[in-house]
């Protein structure tokens, strides 16, 4: 099995490496650069990055409080921090804060709190379609292997897949099926002849 991150009461665990599979192209594993944040809104500073980790993920609801502090727009700008959206955040309402992010976050994660709450699948498909967001989206959280083709169909293009999980198996998920009868962000959905 693959090392894990190591996780302190304020992070999210991932496995070191994360599974990328960018429109187009095929999956791969790559190394995880992204410490997942989980500090409060009411925290101030940034967690120093420890084991390796040299950018961070922040909550959402932090960015909201912190994004116009010169430090931080800074490293931004550097594209170290980016941010982590909750399943109940309303984006919708943030709409020009996420605009104005699109130019600074590398990279934009959804947080599935346990594997059965689907609402981060729908912020996926909201930054894709209605926020035109082009860069990558990353799963992380409490994601299975179960959950990665409705990911990738969505707008999903990376997972930082929960500890637990077998990286050399869910590198094969993406080739189980050959014909895709739903709509998906990839592709336009397969036509049968009959």
């Amino acid at each position: 099995m693959s090392q894990t991150s190591v996780v302190t009461p304020n992070t999210i665990a991932a496995h070191e490496q994360v599974l990328y599979f960018p429109k187009d192209e095929n999956p791969s594993l790559a190394p995880n650069e992204w410490l997942i944040w989980s500090g409060s809104q009411v925290e101030g500073g940034l967690p120093d990055l420890e084991y390796g980790k040299s950018k961070v993920l922040v909550p959402f609801s932090w960015w909201i409080t912190h994004h116009n502090e010169t430090d931080i727009q800074s490293k931004a700008s550097a594209g170290l921090i980016s941010v982590w959206f909750a399943a109940d955040d309303d984006i919708l309402k943030h709409a020009d804060m996420i605009e104005r992010g699109k130019t600074v976050w590398p990279l934009i994660a959804a947080h599935f709190p346990i594997f059965r709450d689907g609402r981060s699948f729908s912020t996926a498909a909201l930054l894709r379609d209605r926020f035109h967001w082009t860069g990558e989206i990353r799963a992380i959280g409490d994601v299975l292997i179960d959950q990665l083709l409705q990911g990738a169909r969505v707008g999903f293009d990376s997972f930082a897949l929960r500890p637990d999980q077998n990286l050399d198996v869910a590198l094969k998920q993406f080739d189980l099926f050959s014909v895709t009868t739903q709509n998906s962000w990839r592709n336009k959905r397969a036509t049968l002849s009959t």
